[in-house]
């Protein structure tokens, strides 16, 4: 056995001592190094995840408003449609309106009020022979009154007022309207008046 010295064993307690305090100051930078890797992990994630929700939140803000555009603008273009629609229509009963006035300035009109008038006369007769019957006239047929009368057997009255053309005849003992008038089938065809989808090209 070696007998130190107090200055050797001074100086081997002191060596030992700074080895000691090197040993536990790297294991404690090592623990706060991995601590602080841990803390960095934790506060990147939580970052990503609080970046990933503001992407989906945005997203979803996006994706909202270009919906309640989308719907604005298809209202918008539907009112256009319709606003165009309507004054189409307008503009095609206006011609419809002008060739049925042409239209009964004809013999063909003539004829057809004769139609019109046996037909109301074959209805009436369903109930009886006689069945009391009124036929109206549109007053601009008046000149074809005589005529009519005489074609068909039929009394006819001239109506107060006009209802286009064609014909209207009542049977007031069963309170039937037989209404062939062009007032009440144009009233239906522009009410049921739709227009179709599609483009025609004309070449």
């Amino acid at each position: 056995m070696i007998d130190l010295t107090t200055e050797e064993k001074l100086q081997h307690f002191l060596q030992s001592s700074m080895e000691r305090s090197r040993e536990e100051s790297n294991q404690i930078i090592e623990d706060y190094t991995v601590a602080l890797d841990k803390i960095f992990e934790e506060h990147k994630a939580d970052r990503k995840r609080k970046a990933n929700l503001e992407i989906k939140m945005e997203q979803e803000h996006i994706h909202r408003e270009g919906n309640k555009q989308l719907a604005q603008a298809q209202l918008g273009i539907k009112r256009k449609l319709s606003k165009k629609e309507s004054e189409l229509t307008e503009k095609l009963f206006v011609e419809v309106n002008d060739l049925l006035e042409q239209y009964m300035s004809t013999d063909a009109y003539t004829n057809l009020l004769v139609k019109q008038i046996n037909d109301a006369k074959a209805f009436a007769n369903k109930f009886t022979e006689d069945e009391e019957m009124i036929v109206y006239l549109d007053p601009a047929d008046e000149n074809r009154q005589f005529y009519l009368q005489n074609a068909t057997g039929i009394s006819l009255t001239i109506s107060q007022y006009s209802f286009g053309g064609g014909t209207r005849a009542v049977l007031p003992n069963h309170n039937i309207l037989i209404d062939n008038s062009f007032e009440s089938k144009l009233e239906e065809a522009k009410e049921n008046f739709r227009f179709t989808g599609g483009i025609s090209h004309v070449k």
